[in-house]
């Protein structure tokens, strides 16, 4: 049995990809149950007995004796007359276990022994960072950029596993080639056709929540709440925040003087401008925040309808809508108002 060299191929892959002895030895037990499987039609009855000492194992078949005229199944039972010339000790109704050379196994069983090892370490390495990154959603990853393609970047993190980078999650102006370092946030890990896909994104909202939470320590600790943030990737970012405490300028604070505590991430982001709201309760207000750098006149709020008619001087129409519509999208989706510009008379 020792030919097979099982046991050492485990040596290695323990050493090669860190991986506890236990577990290995339970994936071993289970491949040699299925060969058993395979080679008998069933291996209830039958033991696997490690040796990791002696790099070596043993399978045992256990059966009931039983008279020859009452034998029925030989995954079970065997025959007194087999039994006896094994030892002539042996009486109907004694269990035996039998000693099982692997290698008198079909030739295609011991071949596949091998590969089904590798596939069934493969799979619980596959299910491990499955489950690990399933609790990373919606945290930032960092990994340098390996393979690039048209609609997706294939990256390596910090932890060398794969992560892919999809076309419709970069924002418009990125521009990657190989053994650059991206940052993204994790939003989906899933497995399709036995494949694990760790899928980042540059463009989610979330992406911009960690980035804030990364800069900004009064964020990072609570002190400061983001309430919602919307974006249009590398264009503008509106982000409504609040405190629970009154002596503190949540906006300043985030900005930081001349926008130095926000300047890493707008360069992160391509440029994004990056608009910080004061929340309020008061709709006419936050859609006045929202719309900002516009001054408004007046607003009138259909509320039934989450409708609302702003009224402003004809000069500064053009800044309430922005450029290609931007600010005028970013406020309505942030106030969650359809919001409709009208010029004061």
């Amino acid at each position: 049995m020792k030919t097979l060299n099982l046991l050492e191929f485990f040596d290695e892959i323990k050493k090669r990809e860190n991986i506890d002895y236990p577990v290995l030895i339970k994936i071993l037990e289970e491949v040699l149950l299925n060969a058993i499987k395979d080679e008998y039609g069933d291996n209830k009855n039958f033991n696997i007995i490690l040796n990791p000492n002696k790099n070596d194992f043993e399978i045992l078949h256990n059966r009931i004796i039983v008279k020859d005229e009452e034998f029925k199944d030989p995954i079970s039972q065997i025959k007194f007359s087999e039994a006896y010339e094994i030892n002539k000790e042996y009486n109907i109704g004694d269990k035996i276990s039998e000693h099982i050379n692997i290698l008198n196994f079909n030739r295609n069983t011991i071949l596949n022994i091998r590969k089904n090892l590798q596939l069934k370490i493969l799979e619980y390495k596959r299910n491990n960072i499955f489950n690990e990154y399933k609790e990373k959603i919606g945290k930032i990853v960092i990994g340098k950029v390996y393979k690039i393609w048209k609609n997706e970047i294939l990256l390596l993190d910090e932890e060398n596993n794969e992560v892919i980078l999809p076309k419709s999650e970069q924002i418009p102006s990125d521009s990657f080639k190989e053994e650059d370092i991206i940052k993204g946030v994790i939003i989906k890990v899933e497995i399709q056709n036995d494949n694990l896909n760790i899928i980042i994104s540059r463009t989610s909202p979330m992406f911009l929540e960690r980035l804030l939470e990364q800069e900004i320590k009064e964020i990072y600790n609570g002190l400061i709440v983001i309430k919602k943030i919307v974006r249009i990737p590398g264009e503008r970012a509106k982000v409504a925040i609040t405190s629970y405490d009154d002596k503190i300028d949540p906006v300043a604070v985030c900005v930081g003087k001349k926008g130095s505590k926000i300047h890493n991430i707008v360069r992160e982001l391509r440029n994004e401008n990056i608009d910080i709201i004061n929340y309020t309760n008061n709709t006419r207000l936050y859609i006045q925040r929202a719309l900002n750098p516009a001054k408004i006149s007046d607003i009138k709020i259909i509320e039934n309808e989450k409708k609302a008619k702003v009224y402003l001087n004809p000069d500064q129409i053009s800044l309430a809508i922005g450029k290609k519509r931007v600010n005028i999208k970013l406020a309505s989706q942030l106030t969650g108002y359809d919001i409709n510009i009208c010029a004061t008379k």
